[in-house]
């Protein structure tokens, strides 16, 4: 989809669809008197006649006498003193199922008008449309004939350009991290395997200049002790991987932020088999590492002067000979030894490998991000990703990114107390630590092998792909990643 910022008239502007704005108890403003005058006043009709109150999210659809639109629709926005980010982001969702009622080609949306939020309006539309335009139909024989959107146009003042097009710009780089990071998820687990995963790593850096990648086998694995890594990827025929992706944007001794996706690509619980039911949707454990290929392609795309590094931790968890048995004891990479309770609590055993790996880069941050746990679907439901970390500041920081990108998280604790129940009577540590919080004694499991950097946890499981007759990836937490990188990050 091209997006483009002009300063032309909206009724200079040929489109499938203009979209434009009015407030409650508020004259049209200016661009949309325009637009209203070059219609013979079919807007202000309109709302006279329909009884249009302009309430947030509301919108009126008409059929335009302007020959360059075949449709206007008319977005009410609330009290214009009360408009905010949060306001415009929601009246983006209610009008893009109306936008996108009419199967558009090409989209006007007039933002002038909003004076101050014109660049936040673009992002949250733009970034709304490219959401909803999503298809995922690599499978299918018969593709949908409808079409989706293919240009984008925001119509401000001169004034406004400059910052519309650095909105759009950052939108497009998300939105396209985003579709990848769904394409990856919605893969079925026979193509997206550990080393499907690396060749999408070896493709970007390829496509990138600013990209290097760097796979490391199983056999590089074992040099490395990392005994807990290959306990889960012993049970498959698909050999595992241990993905590492570096975008090089700051000084060469500038530490790095590192983000550690769980790339587990399907998880059957090993020995510890899953039920059946709904067994398909393990495809999706490998959301975290989705979510880190999607966000260092945006950082790829919007070039930030940091350093940034990308690591997956990629591997089946099969129920072969070989496998992991409940009892097993492995050593870490870090040298602490894990008594395997659970062969279904596998992501944690890949990313306390990976996580001792980062140490080597001496970095300024690390998050790892993981479908890790059903614990946090009980506690947070499927709108909100759950932080946990070792600094509660970075915490902090995180979940205000979240909350200014739209990708809500919360934070949960990791006191002493909650360790104790990973205590062993055989090795360092178990890897389960019963029923009670459950999500929080896995964040506690991670934490024993991030003590060297400032760490934060997020589990995705509840917000990483949804159910149902919608089945599919959600392309979270990219905008949350994006925001902390691209705004934080320092």
């Amino acid at each position: 989809m091209k997006y483009n910022a002009s300063i032309r008239k909206l009724s200079e502007i040929k489109s499938d669809i203009t979209c434009i704005f009015s407030f409650q108890k508020s004259a049209l403003g200016q661009q949309a008197s325009d637009l209203d005058t070059a219609t013979n006043q079919s807007l202000s009709k309109s709302i006279k006649n329909l009884g249009f109150k302009s309430e947030l999210g509301s919108s009126i659809t008409i059929t335009s006498l302007d020959a360059n639109s075949k449709q206007i629709i008319i977005v009410g926005l609330g009290e214009q003193k009360a408009l905010n980010k949060a306001s415009i982001l929601k009246a983006a969702a209610s009008a893009t199922k109306d936008i996108l009622a009419h199967t558009p080609k090409t989209i006007t949306l007039g933002i002038s008008d909003l004076a101050e939020h014109t660049a936040e309006a673009a992002e949250a539309f733009s970034s709304s449309i490219a959401s909803a335009s999503y298809r995922f139909e690599t499978y299918k024989s018969e593709k949908s004939k409808k079409p989706t959107p293919t240009q984008l146009t925001f119509v401000c003042d001169k004034k406004e350009q400059n910052g519309v097009k650095k909105a759009l710009g950052y939108s497009q780089a998300k939105s396209i991290g985003m579709a990848l990071t769904r394409d990856l998820g919605n893969e079925p687990g026979n193509v997206a395997t550990p080393s499907y995963l690396a060749k999408v790593a070896k493709e970007m850096a390829k496509e990138f200049n600013s990209l290097s990648c760097k796979v490391l086998e199983e056999k590089d694995m074992e040099k490395l002790n990392m005994g807990a890594f290959l306990s889960v990827s012993k049970g498959s025929t698909e050999p595992g991987k241990l993905i590492v992706l570096e975008y090089k944007g700051g000084a060469a001794k500038s530490a790095p932020h590192v983000l550690v996706g769980k790339g587990i690509t399907f998880d059957t619980g090993g020995i510890s088999l899953k039920p059946g039911q709904a067994m398909d949707e393990m495809k999706y454990d490998m959301c975290g590492a989705a979510s880190v290929l999607g966000t260092m392609r945006a950082i790829a795309e919007l070039a930030p002067k940091k350093n940034i590094i990308g690591v997956i931790a990629a591997a089946e968890n099969m129920p072969a000979g070989n496998a992991s048995k409940p009892g097993d004891i492995v050593t870490t990479a870090s040298g602490q030894t894990v008594e395997i309770l659970n062969t279904d609590a596998e992501g944690r055993l890949v990313l306390c490998d990976a996580l001792t790996y980062v140490e080597k880069f001496k970095p300024k941050s690390v998050i790892d991000i993981a479908t890790l746990t059903g614990a946090c679907i009980i506690a947070l439901g499927h709108s909100t990703s759950a932080v946990m970390s070792n600094n509660d500041e970075f915490a902090e920081t995180l979940l205000q990114c979240g909350q200014e990108a739209n990708d809500k998280a919360w934070q949960l604790p990791i006191w002493d107390e909650y360790h104790k129940q990973l205590d062993s009577p055989f090795a360092d540590m178990q890897n389960i630590g019963g029923k009670g919080a459950g999500s929080i004694t896995a964040a506690c499991f991670l934490s024993k092998f991030a003590k060297k950097y400032t760490w934060a946890h997020l589990d995705i499981a509840g917000t990483a792909w949804t159910s149902g007759a919608n089945k599919g990836a959600t392309g979270r937490p990219v905008p949350l990643l994006l925001n902390y990188l691209m705004n934080h990050a320092k």
